[in-house]
């Protein structure tokens, strides 16, 4: 399967997911900017939406929407526990906090990377994305992930959109349980990997 990605972006997310489910996925590059992949020309050819993430799986479907493509890998790799099972309330819970992070986090982070914003609308988006926050903040109380102790793709989503606060200037010292999950997430040996697969890291 190929992962097509942009480093640092949303696409980050099922690249982590890959690493810690052990599916090897050989990464494609795309400008983001020109909409042309690295090696193999448009990319709007693989996606018409013309952003990242999108996977190509063996027989030639493309997958895009990054909760999505998260779940589906996490569903080829069920021991791996990154999502619980289908049909199951942990599963909808689960879906839910993709919601989240997908509408009101990372939709929000959109327009603060536009130069074009005007400044009060980076302003109002900047204060809608901390009273957002602070509910996750809230859910991590006394929890290592968002679901309780155990690692899911959830988590992969939450920590990648939450690199960006510091590219758009948006402080969320404030938050405690937020910056220690950062730090263990952080950690990880997965995202380590998926960071250095990306050229983030050395």
């Amino acid at each position: 399967m190929k992962l097509f990605y942009s480093p640092g972006a949303c696409s980050l997310s099922p690249n982590i997911v890959a690493h810690e489910a052990g599916i090897n996925l050989r990464l494609q590059k795309v400008d983001l900017k020109t909409k042309t992949i690295e090696t193999e020309g448009d990319f709007f050819a693989i996606n018409p939406k013309g952003y990242v993430p999108a996977l190509q799986l063996e027989n030639g479907e493309v997958l895009t929407e990054g909760p999505v493509i998260v779940q589906y890998l996490a569903d080829l790799k069920p021991e791996s526990g990154l999502a619980p099972r289908a049909g199951t309330m942990e599963r909808y819970r689960l879906q839910e906090i993709l919601g989240y992070v997908n509408s009101e986090l990372h939709k929000t982070y959109t327009p603060l990377f536009r130069p074009n914003t005007p400044p009060e609308v980076q302003a109002e988006r900047r204060e809608h994305l901390l009273e957002r926050y602070a509910l996750i903040d809230q859910q991590l109380q006394g929890r290592q992930y968002l679901l309780g102790e155990r690692f899911s793709v959830a988590d992969a989503y939450l920590f990648t959109v939450t690199t960006w606060a510091a590219k758009v200037k948006v402080d969320l010292s404030k938050f405690g349980n937020l910056h220690a999950f950062q730090e263990r997430v952080s950690a990880r040996p997965a995202v380590v990997a998926a960071l250095k697969a990306e050229g983030l890291t050395k």
